[in-house]
């Protein structure tokens, strides 16, 4: 989902695609004519990523092969060099620096109890950025994301997630440069049966072996232990 996104957002898919569902011949030309005038494509761009976990890795994992998009991301816990170097990820400690760097932002982090994407934290991007949400819409203030959209100091919003789901902004809903979608970014068939699997395969090497495959929390046993 978030790889579709970053192609909306960069060639303006949510202009043609509204232009074109409209069946209004002056619609579809103005779309025809004018969005490939500030239309781009990803590669040699910089795609930063708050929030570099499973999901967030896997995003930079193949927009780096398949885009050839530099990387860059914030959060909590730095990745090894290793890891960094395996999609040439450059590492941000604070959030604003990340965000006047780069082309595209993907918010890929839990939801913290509070708003991160506020009026102030939009103002700190590149003008011209793409943004894209596929987290949680509670990280970001709408009213703010559709004051900057129509500023035209971002220019295109790529949203899985919703404020208010399963209200959406009405605003952002109908504008010609956000492709918003219902919260679909993990639904598929072969998903749940993954997660399934996953969480078996979790149980059972706990029960067995007495480790987990995956766990969520290991940063917090490994600095317990370390007491």
């Amino acid at each position: 989902m978030t790889i579709f996104l970053i192609l909306s957002v960069f060639r303006n898919l949510a202009w043609s695609h509204q232009a074109a569902y409209s069946a209004n011949p002056q619609a579809f030309a103005d779309a025809h004519k004018n969005s490939p005038l500030t239309a781009r494509n990803p590669r040699n761009h910089v795609l930063g990523i708050i929030g570099l976990g499973q999901i967030g890795y896997m995003i930079a994992q193949k927009a780096y092969a398949a885009f050839g998009m530099k990387i860059a991301y914030h959060d909590l816990f730095r990745k090894s060099a290793e890891q960094e170097s395996r999609v040439g990820a450059t590492y941000y400690k604070d959030l604003e620096s990340l965000l006047a760097d780069a082309d595209c932002v993907v918010v890929a982090t839990p939801f913290a109890g509070k708003t991160l994407l506020t009026l102030e934290r939009f103002r700190q991007f590149k003008k011209g950025a793409r943004f894209i949400n596929i987290a949680r819409g509670s990280l970001v203030d709408e009213e703010a994301l559709v004051q900057v959209l129509d500023e035209g100091h971002l220019a295109a919003a790529g949203l899985d997630v919703h404020a208010n789901e399963p209200y959406v902004h009405p605003r952002l809903v109908k504008h010609p440069r956000v492709m918003a979608m219902s919260h679909n970014a993990g639904g598929t068939v072969d998903t749940h049966i993954g997660f399934e699997r996953l969480a078996m395969e979790n149980i059972e090497g706990f029960l067995l072996k007495g480790k987990a495959l995956t766990p969520v929390n290991a940063h917090l046993l490994k600095s317990k232990s370390s007491l």
